[in-house]
């Protein structure tokens, strides 16, 4: 698949799960379902298509993946988590949103302010 095509997807899944996972925050909890199984199917769009991503950036077999990957997959694993405990912990959903908003900000700091390719 192409290089935009991948692009796209990995965005719109970012969208789409971030998006989601804030619902999660309010949402009421009848909508627990339905919200994680969203999320869920996003999340791994999400990580699909950035392998793609990096598979076509990088090459295949290049050895030990740069900081800005792990940084990436770091805030990957984090976002994904949140919409499950958010509905377990209503009380802590403002400390929840600030977690996501940092996360969201490290993985698009990392791909865009750290990864050479795109420095510009």
């Amino acid at each position: 698949m192409s290089l935009s095509f991948y692009h796209t997807l990995h965005v719109f899944s970012l969208l789409v799960l971030t998006g989601y996972t804030f619902y999660a925050f309010a949402a009421p909890a009848e909508t627990r379902k339905k919200v994680l199984i969203v999320t869920g199917i996003a999340s791994l769009l999400m990580f699909i298509s950035g392998f793609g991503l990096i598979t076509k950036v990088l090459g295949v077999g290049q050895g030990t993946w740069p900081v800005w990957v792990w940084l990436k997959l770091f805030a990957w694993l984090g976002v994904s988590a949140l919409a499950g405990i958010g509905y377990r912990r209503r009380a802590a959903a403002p400390v929840l949103m600030a977690i996501a908003l940092a996360l969201i900000f490290l993985a698009l700091y990392a791909v865009y302010g750290i990864n050479p390719r795109n420095a510009g």
